[in-house]
């Protein structure tokens, strides 16, 4: 690590923050998922589904660029890693990282499951990713969309990274890999944080950038198993990465102290954020980006569960930052409601985080990470559906978004409730409580939390303005109708009649 640190200041690509984490700036300042291809043959023409983020190309257009690639890589110094992708060695998968970028070898480092002294002479790498920034498309000549490309090959069992120097595509691009690998083993992959209690008890957490996934499973109560991917076996669950990616925008040390630690410590690699006075890192400042990222060995964090492998889940928690302030705080669903939410991976935009964004937006990203399942939402629904049915784990979802009124009206959701939610649904305190029913949504409520006023439980009961919020629900249980049209063929009935009411009374 100290090594990749002295090339990453040799070669320009970053300097030195207060604490000692490496913080480097990049040209992009997120994925790039419509420069994403995935080469159509035999092996993936009917097994992807394509449209949407899936986007074919073919074979001679990747043996293009992996010929164009290797010859601009005569003569260059080049940093290579050997990790693994999956802390399970049933069904881990070898990695070699061959990249252009000394902080991204540093990165991926920090990222994935680092071999054993005694596992290294035995690598055997499964899968090559090759990264280089420096090398630009010509979209015309080369059949891409722009100068930027991720091409992933199964046939090939290679990445082609080229254009950008976001050290995330790394690490999402493997994790596209093993969602289209794993479930042809019965292995359920996710994008979800999940931890452990000290009574063996597991909770995942899934939700889009900025819901809470990675603040809330890092607990200091439970055992943090892993901030971002997992799979589900018939064993339990497993971390597919050997570190965290933490979103550190406005981070706030109090009640985030353990991933603030991380901001200031040797070995983190700081992406985009702005170093002030003295070189401390300013999390509160987003002139570069509202993304700016923290990616650290998982050891950083204190409380972790010991080679990131545990059992199977008591609850499984969906997590939705909802800007419409129309969601409950907590609720209860049904196995079919499970499945409909899981589907519709809803969160929303707040005004200001794009231009044009003036009003709160919804984002619905199938499965909580449609730019990374390759194959048909369905597939992963199922297999989600199957697991939860075995195990017994109840499903929950949790609103870390605005209550008492939508984004500029309402207020956010103090994390202080939040986990006063959390906590009873995980301890199990609200086994025995009484629940009534929303009724747009049809979402089951607890009347009462311990530590959690009462009125904020119920949204309705939230707004002063109750035809405002009968309006704005109305107007969000259409928007969710709407967007679930493209998967009603491929879902039980009594999954589609899981969809809210748009003209329910209230």
């Amino acid at each position: 690590m100290p090594e990749l640190y002295g090339h990453a200041l040799r070669l320009g690509e970053g300097e030195i923050a207060a604490g000692g984490p490496l913080a480097v700036r990049t040209d992009k300042t997120g994925r790039s998922p419509k420069d994403r291809f995935i080469v159509e043959d035999d092996l993936t023409r009917g097994a992807v589904w394509w449209g949407g983020f899936n986007t074919p190309t073919t074979p001679a257009v990747f043996a293009g660029l992996l010929s164009k690639m290797l010859a601009h890589a005569q003569g260059r110094e080049l940093f290579v890693q050997e990790l693994y992708a999956g802390a399970d060695p049933e069904h881990r998968l070898g990695v070699r990282f061959v990249q252009e970028m000394a902080y991204h070898s540093l990165f991926v480092h920090n990222m994935f499951v680092r071999p054993d002294p005694g596992e290294r002479a035995s690598f055997h790498a499964d899968w090559t990713v090759l990264n280089m920034p420096s090398f630009k498309a010509d979209p015309e000549a080369d059949g891409v969309r722009s100068e930027t490309f991720i091409v992933v090959n199964f046939t090939r069992r290679m990445i082609l990274v080229g254009g950008t120097q976001y050290a995330g595509e790394n690490k999402k691009g493997i994790f596209g890999v093993l969602n289209f690998l794993l479930p042809e083993s019965g292995v359920m992959p996710m994008h979800c944080s999940a931890n452990v209690g000290e009574g063996g008890d597991v909770a995942l957490f899934f939700g889009l950038s900025g819901t809470g996934k990675t603040t809330l499973s890092a607990d200091p109560a439970r055992k943090l198993i892993g901030d971002d991917e997992h799979g589900w076996t018939d064993h339990g669950v497993f971390n597919f990465e050997g570190g965290c990616y933490a979103k550190v925008i406005g981070l706030n040390p109090e009640a985030e102290p353990a991933i603030f630690r991380t901001t200031h410590t040797f070995g983190t690699v700081l992406e985009n954020v702005v170093l002030g006075e003295g070189n401390v890192p300013d999390l509160d400042d987003g002139q570069l980006t509202e993304n700016t990222r923290s990616a650290y060995p998982i050891e950083q964090i204190p409380n972790i569960q010991p080679g990131g492998v545990a059992g199977h889940p008591s609850n499984v928690v969906f997590l939705t930052a909802d800007a419409f302030g129309v969601l409950p705080p907590i609720s209860r669903l049904t196995p079919e409601q499970a499945m409909y939410f899981f589907l519709s991976g809803f969160t929303a935009k707040i005004p200001g985080t794009e231009q044009g964004v003036t009003e709160p937006q919804p984002t619905f990203s199938t499965c909580f990470g449609a730019p990374f399942m390759p194959r048909h939402p369905g597939e992963y629904a199922r297999l989600l559906a199957g697991k939860v049915q075995e195990s017994g784990a109840k499903v929950w979802l949790v609103n870390t978004g605005w209550s008492g009124g939508k984004y500029g009206e309402g207020q956010r959701m103090s994390i202080r409730h939040t986990r006063a939610l959390l906590n009873a649904a995980l301890n199990g305190e609200l086994d025995g409580v009484r629940f009534g029913r929303e009724p747009f949504f049809g979402l089951e409520i607890p009347t009462e939390v311990p530590g959690v006023p009462a009125e904020i439980l119920n949204p309705r009961q939230a707004w002063a303005d109750r035809e405002a919020y009968d309006e704005t629900a109305r107007k969000l249980a259409r928007m969710f109708r709407e967007n679930f049209v493209r998967f009603e063929g491929g879902v039980d009935a009594a999954v589609t009649a899981a969809m809210p009411d748009p003209d329910a009374k209230a």
